[in-house]
């Protein structure tokens, strides 16, 4: 937006220079209604319309020609049809902007005033997008934002409509409830097609957790769809008990307590499918927040092609699962995928002939043929607890959901020890922290150095949209500070941007995983055995050939599957 390049009234600023400099109001009015804007902390645009000085077609008119910007009529547009989510209609009102529409990273707010830069800032961090202005009559403007709000705010039967259908199981009654205590108000017709559509909604985004968030005056609903939260919605903040209480039906948790945190599951048949949701509810300032996690079974059949494992990580890993004993670990942080892959390595192993018992807290997806535990500390039923009573049941593979504690690692060591196969996970940084990690556990160099077959750390990473990705070009010092090396940057490939279109999310759509599989060989337990640093590991495992976190995913920008952005967030420690 570039202001004109002359205006006689230096003291005056923003469109009344404009209106000024178009010979619209002279400099003396136009200073008088800037102090009235002033006294009564409005805009200058509203002080305008609202004393008749120029007419609101004349003022829009007059500022897209100035700035140099398009110019819509809001008349011809229909308010059910504008974006909702985007931004709350607190900020829409008070900043009197409207979002018209959304293309990739940017997003066009319709505005009667090109010069706030103010609600511009506002926009773009609601939106994590680029706000870009399109010009509009104020009047009708301040007509269609109200509409806007109304349909925001409207009616639950609404939102989802009176056509919608969906079979969800459920119980009777929930868990400490008896049937005939559930109120009239858990079965509220509109609440419960409006849960349905949610969470029909998140399965087809591809969202992996639904948040249902209660505020003061607000109440919203957020997906996390490729890692990233995105709000979806914001229903009547009136719904909030009646929603809570229809969840916790379903997930057979106790409706009555509402002071401690609850956990429960619930299913939902989908098409040819049933999926389950874990469900989890804490208590808030303003009511229960409830965070509802999708738990896809087709996501733990996923081939070892489809998580991302380059070749020489696939051959790696799958010659460590058909070994018939030894510990196999999985690292990295919360969300990074450890579970789908652990599931993934049970299935390849998951024969007739084969034993497997696991133990999870909690067990999130059910797999056939596979006999799962789910620990329960307060029952005395830990990890360790069952790790015993696995090695009485004649296991051929066992995976412990987590080693937290010596104990736990003591039991899952002599297993692997006694030709058990045993896979597990840790929350390290990377494959060689995960063996300093053991040590400083308790756990002898020795035991570890004669047990750990492999480690396997991991990241997900936002995956290109195949639609809409670009070829771009890097200052070569970016490339080189990033991990390239001079041999790298020929010109035999050119990496790629996110752009953005109606299919995807800001240029992405789904997820690939960046591996480092680390193999434990001969040389590295010489190393663990002489207690030697995880520095000195990561040497001796790039001796031989192991890409490390960063190099995986650089590798994965040299293939065209995400961008050097992506890859420097997910694996910056």
């Amino acid at each position: 937006m570039n202001a004109p390049a002359e205006i006689s009234t230096p003291t005056l600023s923003g469109v009344a220079r404009v209106l000024v400099h178009a010979g619209r109001l002279d400099a003396k009015r136009a200073e008088a209604l800037a102090k009235t804007a002033a006294e009564k902390r409005q805009s200058f645009v509203s002080a305008v319309i609202e004393a008749n000085a120029v007419s609101a077609g004349d003022l829009a008119h007059t500022l897209a020609r100035a700035f140099s910007l398009p110019l819509v009529d809001l008349s011809a547009l229909d308010a059910q049809r504008l974006p909702t989510g985007l931004i709350e209609p607190k900020l829409a009102a008070q900043y009197r902007v409207l979002v018209l529409a959304k293309r990739g990273s940017r997003v066009f707010v319709a505005g009667a005033d090109p010069t706030d830069q103010e609600a511009l800032e506002r926009i773009k961090f609601a939106t994590q997008l680029t706000p870009e202005w399109i010009i509009v009559e104020h009047d009708k403007l301040a007509k269609l934002i109200e509409a806007s709000t109304a349909t925001t705010t409207q009616s639950l039967d609404a939102i989802v409509g009176d056509d919608f259908e969906f079979d969800l199981p459920e119980e009777d009654a929930a868990a400490g409830s008896d049937a005939s205590e559930v109120s009239n108000e858990v079965e509220d017709a509109p609440v419960v097609r409006f849960l349905q559509k949610m969470l029909t909604d998140a399965i087809n985004m591809g969202a992996s957790d639904l948040h249902f968030e209660p505020y003061e005056y607000t109440y919203r609903v957020r997906f996390r769809i490729d890692g990233e939260l995105r709000e979806i919605t914001q229903p009547p903040i009136a719904i909030k008990d009646k929603l809570s209480s229809r969840i916790k039906v379903i997930s057979r948790l106790d409706i009555s307590e509402k002071r401690v945190p609850q956990d429960g599951r619930m299913k939902l048949k989908f098409g040819s499918k049933a999926i389950d949701f874990r469900v989890s509810t804490l208590p808030t300032l303003f009511g229960e927040k409830i965070v509802i996690r999708i738990l896809d079974p087709s996501s733990a059949k996923l081939g070892i092609e489809a998580l991302g494992y380059e070749k020489p990580e696939k051959e790696r890993l799958l010659h460590a699962i058909y070994r018939p004993y030894g510990m196999i670990l999985v690292t990295g942080p919360t969300g990074s995928g450890k579970t789908v892959s652990l599931y993934t390595c049970l299935n390849l192993m998951n024969q007739p002939t084969v034993n497997i018992s696991t133990a999870e807290d909690p067990a999130e997806i059910n797999l056939p043929g596979v006999n799962q535990v789910n620990v329960n500390d307060k029952a005395g039923l830990t990890f360790a607890a069952a790790l015993k009573s696995f090695l009485r049941q004649d296991p051929d593979v066992i995976m412990v959901g987590e080693i937290r504690d010596l104990e736990t690692a003591d039991i899952a060591i002599k297993a692997a020890q006694t030709g058990h196969l045993v896979l597990s996970t840790l929350h390290t940084n990377d494959a060689p922290t995960t063996l300093t990690r053991l040590r400083n556990m308790g756990v002898a160099p020795f035991n570890i150095a004669s047990s750990v077959i492999l480690i396997t750390a991991q990241r997900l990473a936002r995956r290109l949209c195949e639609k809409c990705k670009e070829p771009t070009t890097y200052p070569r010092e970016a490339m080189l500070k990033a991990g390239y090396s001079d041999a790298d940057l020929d010109d035999s490939w050119k990496p790629y941007r996110a752009v953005g279109c109606p299919s995807c999310n800001n240029g992405y759509k789904g997820r690939v995983g960046i591996y480092q599989v680390m193999p434990i060989s001969e040389t590295m337990q010489r190393l663990i055995l002489a207690d030697a640093s995880s520095m000195d590991i990561a040497v001796q495992a790039r001796s031989e050939d192991v890409r490390d976190l960063r190099q995986s995913g650089l590798y994965k920008v040299r293939l065209g599957v995400t961008t050097l952005e992506e890859v420097i967030s997910v694996t910056n420690e």
